[in-house]
């Protein structure tokens, strides 16, 4: 298992330790032991013998030594009454010595927990470790990780329900209670929102996480889950883009740096798809190191929609000056006066232009002109030659070469250009459109 799973693992055991110490009776007879989380029940061990080997167990101070004696409790005593309380101090050992030798406990605490929920379907302390340890796995890369995710989410939404109806157990202050209480909830709703990530139910995972992120701002795990929450649905949250910033913000000291400038393109990438530009990108990355949350009315605006960017490209510019990467963009953006404003420009307009085969025949062409298209093989322009090519004429697929021809038509989506009279140039010569990418990207 890998250093940082593990450290991850040994966290829950802060979370699921209880703020009392579980102590012996103090006789054979009639005494009774501390029962385990939302049970009110006393606990009687009437045989000396009993009573004995459960102090023994209870007192050993070595880990190893501890789940040996506790495991040999529970073998001669299969129907004792602390039946529970001893699997649960079982489990809390092999939580403990996961540490040491991972291989060896990983499926030991795991089957303890599943036999601590035969024992009692509702133990909290059982649900918190066998969903903390299903979504870390899974996390791990564990060979079933989706199943894992699945029962992460479960075993937290049944702990969740557990929350509402358990009651204080003996032995627990107020204050102890609602602390412990927090500690399993944050459990739980981390397992339930990092699950419903898996399976893309972002509205839960965002309900989830948030709560578990405001509870502790400076989770890096935590806080990055949330913002895949959020950016990861299409159309994206722009709250999503505050906490990504935030996340590469709280970005542990030890993480290799090619992790970290994964996480910054991924951000910027966000950023820029949303914003269309980095404007903004560095005032926001600093607002998210010292704020935990994003500042009141935090937004981002928008990119300009096609429509918009139509209009603001012919405010710039005329359409004699742009490329035929323009023409495409602005004749199928939505915007027709602005289109219109462009076709009136060029059609029945000899153009020249240098453009990349898709496929060909004598009488016609089908050929990419903007970059995209060219990067992409896919034809936007067809083109039909005034008179036929010869055979020997006739240009390969993949062949760079410059035509001219007139525009007749065009449809928007999916865009093609119809041109008549068609002349393939030879030589090749400098075309007055040459092709760029479209705008926006």
């Amino acid at each position: 298992m890998k250093k940082k799973l593990l450290l991850m693992l040994m966290l829950v055991w802060a979370a699921v330790a209880y703020a009392q110490q579980t102590a012996p009776p103090s006789a054979p007879a009639g005494s009774t032991a501390q029962p385990a989380a939302g049970q009110r029940q006393q606990k009687v061990i009437k045989d000396p013998a009993e009573y004995k080997a459960y102090v023994d167990a209870v007192q050993t101070t070595d880990p190893a030594k501890r789940a040996t004696v506790l495991e040999s409790f529970l073998k001669t005593y299969p129907n004792t009454v602390m039946k529970e309380d001893a699997t649960e101090q079982l489990l809390r050992v092999y939580q403990q010595l996961l540490a040491t030798d991972p291989q060896k406990y990983t499926q030991k605490l795991i089957d303890t927990g599943q036999q601590l929920l035969q024992i009692n379907p509702n133990n909290l302390t059982a649900l918190a470790v066998l969903s903390y340890m299903d979504y870390a796995l899974a996390q791990g890369g564990a060979q079933n990780a989706a199943q894992m995710w699945k029962q992460a989410g479960q075993y937290g939404e049944q702990g969740m329900q557990q929350l509402q109806t358990q009651s204080k157990p003996e032995g627990y202050t107020d204050d102890q209670w609602n602390k412990l209480k927090s500690d399993f909830r944050g459990v739980f709703l981390s397992s339930i929102g990092f699950a419903a990530l898996q399976s893309k139910d972002y509205k839960k995972a965002q309900d989830s996480l948030k709560e578990v992120v405001a509870a502790d701002p400076n989770n890096f795990g935590n806080v990055f889950q949330l913002a895949l929450a959020y950016l990861e649905p299409n159309p994206p949250d722009p709250q999503g883009l505050f906490w990504i910033a935030r996340a590469i913000a709280l970005a542990p000291p030890q993480m290799p740096a090619t992790q970290l400038q994964t996480y910054q393109r991924y951000g910027r990438s966000k950023y820029v798809r949303f914003h269309g530009s980095e404007d903004g990108w560095d005032q926001l990355m600093a607002t998210a190191r010292t704020a935990t949350a994003p500042p009141a009315n935090f937004s981002v605006a928008p990119a300009p929609s096609p429509s918009e960017q139509a209009g603001i490209m012919l405010q710039k510019s005329t359409p004699d000056q742009m490329s035929f990467a323009d023409w495409q963009f602005i004749l199928s953006s939505g915007n027709q006066q602005a289109a219109d404003q462009v076709w009136n420009a060029i059609k029945g307009k000899a153009l020249r232009m240098i453009a990349q085969v898709v496929s060909a025949s004598p009488a016609s062409l089908r050929i990419a002109g903007s970059e995209d298209d060219i990067q992409a093989n896919k034809a936007d322009i067809e083109l039909t030659f005034a008179t036929p090519l010869t055979a020997a004429r006739v240009p390969k697929p993949g062949a760079q070469i410059t035509v001219q021809g007139v525009p007749d038509s065009y449809t928007p989506n999916p865009f093609m250009m119809h041109m008549s009279d068609g002349q393939l140039i030879t030589p090749p010569r400098q075309p007055s459109t040459p092709a760029r990418k479209r705008p926006g990207q």
